[in-house]
């Protein structure tokens, strides 16, 4: 049975996506994004009218479509719009949605302890050591090739993480001995953390299963995602009074904004702070009546 052919429109769009180096995920989205508003048409999506757009996200809002999604959607149809059908014309009436900034979940070090303890396995042990000891993406973390880890440098190198950039990160020795303990047992020859399929790294989706299956045994109640891991990555730093430039780079962000949210959370850092009020003359207080 042949497969069903792609249309010139789509081809074109993925041509588009090419020549500027996006990543197989990310054209994935954006085709999955304009097929969504093409079956919402009930024809091609370069037929779309600034009010067919309109009632695209009010039916993606009253669909339950979060906030992440939507956005998600904007960015790739305006791309397709802009560059695909060069129509930028289109673009201003596909709006993002605020999203809600909510306080991110932090495990305790005891936490971090046992969780690492907990996983399945000695791979699953060092990749959670990479995603707590070194701040990584879970994408990041399961793409990283044997010849990433630096131990004369005490550096890994992520290649094309978020934004298509290439960084350098940390490699404590707590975290080459996670390492070196997984190579011995398993001699991995280019993905440091190989799948089934050894010529395929590790899923996220894996990763994610094994840091659910680590936080039961553990007994962790917080919901727990090998991000989470990640943000307590930051948060310890920021309690060891590490600079915020310095965790912002090690982090790999962009926006010192998007570091100084960990400030909100650092909970040592707000304890450490000096109220106005105790430095106020001593204040009587109210006796208690005889």
């Amino acid at each position: 049975m042949s497969e069903k052919p792609i249309s010139p429109l789509r081809q074109r769009m993925i041509e588009d996506m090419m020549v500027r180096n996006f990543v197989e995920k990310t054209r994935n989205d954006y085709i999955r994004h304009v097929k969504a508003l093409a079956a919402f048409l009930k024809r091609s999506p370069d037929t779309a009218t600034p009010e067919n757009l309109r009632q695209f996200q009010l039916h993606q809002t009253q669909s339950g479509v979060h906030p992440p999604g939507i956005n998600s959607s904007v960015t790739a149809l305006r791309f397709f719009f802009t560059v695909t059908l060069d129509r930028p014309d289109m673009a201003r009436h596909l709006t993002f949605v605020r999203e809600p900034r909510k306080i991110p979940t932090v495990l305790s070090p005891d936490d971090v302890s046992r969780l690492l303890e907990a996983a399945p396995g000695p791979k699953y042990k060092a990749a959670l050591g990479v995603a707590y000891g070194a701040g990584l993406r879970v994408a990041e973390v399961v793409a990283l090739k044997v010849s990433d880890v630096d131990s004369k440098r005490m550096l890994l190198k992520v290649e094309q993480g978020k934004g298509h950039k290439d960084r350098l990160a940390m490699l404590s020795p707590q975290l080459l001995v996670l390492l070196r303990d997984w190579y011995r047992i398993s001699r991995p020859r280019i993905w440091l953390f190989p799948g089934q399929d050894p010529t395929n790294h590790l899923t996220p989706r894996q990763l994610n299963r094994a840091v659910h299956a680590a936080a039961h045994i553990a007994g962790i109640k917080k919901r727990v995602t090998p991000h989470t891991l990640r943000h307590s990555f930051a948060t310890h730093l920021l309690e060891q009074n590490v600079n915020l430039r310095v965790i912002q780079t090690l982090l790999g962000h962009v926006k010192l904004d998007t570091t100084a949210l960990y400030t909100q959370i650092a909970t040592n850092t707000i304890r450490a702070v000096t109220s106005p009020l105790d430095r106020l003359t001593p204040l009587n207080r109210y006796q208690t009546p005889p």
